[in-house]
């Protein structure tokens, strides 16, 4: 990956967001999209492709396994031969992932029964977050993988052209669809029928995008929270073309803002509303928030729609920690929001923040206590009774959704605040500066943004 020149934002107060736009395709499917496609058979175009730094590095790794794979053109237009379920050619080095979970974590599942050793690297960040959680699983499906000696990356894949995978059926420890991703990826290798059961729903896109490539799999209601998703090994996948819509997650920074920042009126277009994703939307909606959804459609397997959002006066909940797996990755954002409210806002059940990018839990808590708010973490969530932001200078930590939450919190804010630490917003979110100051945030920066 690319060395980021230190990049710090100067977010200025007051304005409000008016106007509509449409933000990056979504990470998760694009990231998705590259790796079924890779293992395709046939020729398939991907349209709105996230054009950031982690699905860059999806994109890279499977060219180093020899896929043909061209662009992204400036609309996010890519196009992939895809090689079948055996093509993919051991790279000539490690694959260095970057900053990116979802590329090490899915990439375990799929390249534990391929014919060749292969290394997982990524940059600092991700070479501290727990691995044991995918490699496990993958394990006792009779992979062999060897990780650092914390479980972290680098993750070390040997060759398993021997012994073919066996099906497990694996109930996840937690909710997280990164995991069960890994194991339904191998389980397309293994043995017999692998099933997984997640305590929570949590998104669907990989089943989704199976079933769009010709995969069979069924999935089970087992009550009002658990589902059993499985599948058989030894099939094939179809290739087709895939139209990546915007990401909810990067939508979410602009839904608080235009929610707590008076006069505010934006309309976001062809957001991803996958059922599994739309806790943002859920929550904010519990807190008060004016949020309608316009031209509903499906497009690829996946719903759409026009969101649109205006001010409104927001107050504190205890959040439904049923919510909680449905809007893991916004919970930043959600912060700065509970710092808007009137009351006292409770976040539990949240205990993946802490090994996230950062921990985010307190990450967050440290960043609004510099800005006058009263709040502190607790081992799994937050307790944020809403104030009034000041002014002053946070640390990112290095995570892309931290600096984007604050950087949003200034339209709110006395006075401006300095967020260091910001080149991974490039990552999730390129363009977002110029997005941002287009509709209305007052926010600069100091260092070199590469777009």
């Amino acid at each position: 990956m690319s060395e980021q020149q230190s990049i710090s934002y100067i977010a200025h107060p007051g304005g409000h967001l008016n106007g509509i736009i449409r933000v990056p395709g979504d990470k998760s499917i694009s990231h998705r999209s590259i790796m079924l496609g890779s293992l395709g058979k046939g020729r398939m175009t991907i349209s709105g492709f996230l054009q950031g730094e982690d699905s860059l590095a999806t994109l890279k790794a499977f060219r180093a396994m020899g896929v043909s794979i061209e662009g992204p053109d400036e609309l996010g237009r890519v196009i992939i031969e895809g090689v079948g379920m055996y093509g993919l050619k051991a790279p000539g080095q490690a694959l260095d992932l970057g900053n990116s979970g979802t590329s090490m974590r899915l990439l375990t599942g799929l390249l534990a029964a391929q014919g060749f050793n292969v290394i997982l690297s990524g940059d600092h960040s991700l070479s501290s977050r727990p691995m044991k959680r995918v490699t496990d699983p993958v394990k006792q499906m009779g992979a062999t993988i060897e990780t650092g000696s914390n479980g972290t990356a680098p993750l070390k894949i040997l060759s398993n052209n021997k012994t073919q995978l066996q099906a497990i059926d694996y109930v996840l420890p937690m909710a997280s669809a990164q995991v069960k991703s890994c194991v339904l990826l191998a389980g397309l290798y293994a043995q017999g029928q692998t099933c997984v059961t997640e305590p929570a729903p949590t998104r669907d896109h990989t089943e989704r995008m199976l079933q769009g490539f010709g995969y069979e799999l069924t999935v089970t209601e087992l009550d009002q929270q658990r589902r059993k998703i499985c599948l058989q090994g030894g099939g094939q996948l179809q290739a087709c073309d895939i139209d990546v819509p915007a990401d909810i997650s990067s939508a979410a920074f602009f839904m608080v803002a235009a929610s707590i920042a008076p006069g505010s009126d934006i309309t976001l277009q062809h957001v991803g509303t996958n059922p599994t994703r739309i806790g943002i939307i859920n929550i904010l909606q519990l807190m008060g928030a004016d949020i309608s959804l316009a031209n509903k459609q499906e497009v690829g397997g996946e719903p759409v729609a026009d969101i649109r959002i205006r001010y409104a006066q927001l107050k504190g909940i205890h959040i439904p920690e049923e919510q909680v797996p449905l809007a893991i990755d916004e919970f930043p954002a959600i912060a700065i929001a509970a710092a808007c409210a009137r009351g006292q806002t409770i976040l539990t059940g949240a205990e993946e923040l802490r090994v996230k990018e950062s921990d985010r839990i307190q990450a967050m808590v440290d960043g609004l206590q510099i800005l006058s708010i009263d709040c502190y973490g607790t081992d799994d969530g937050m307790i944020i009774n809403g104030g009034e932001l000041g002014s002053g200078t946070v640390d990112s930590l290095g995570d892309h959704r931290i600096a984007m939450s604050f950087a949003m919190a200034a339209l709110r804010a006395k006075g401006s605040i300095t967020i260091n630490d910001c080149a991974n917003v490039n990552t999730s979110f390129p363009g977002f500066i110029k997005l941002a100051q287009n509709c209305g945030l007052q926010v600069d920066y100091v260092g070199e943004i590469v777009c």
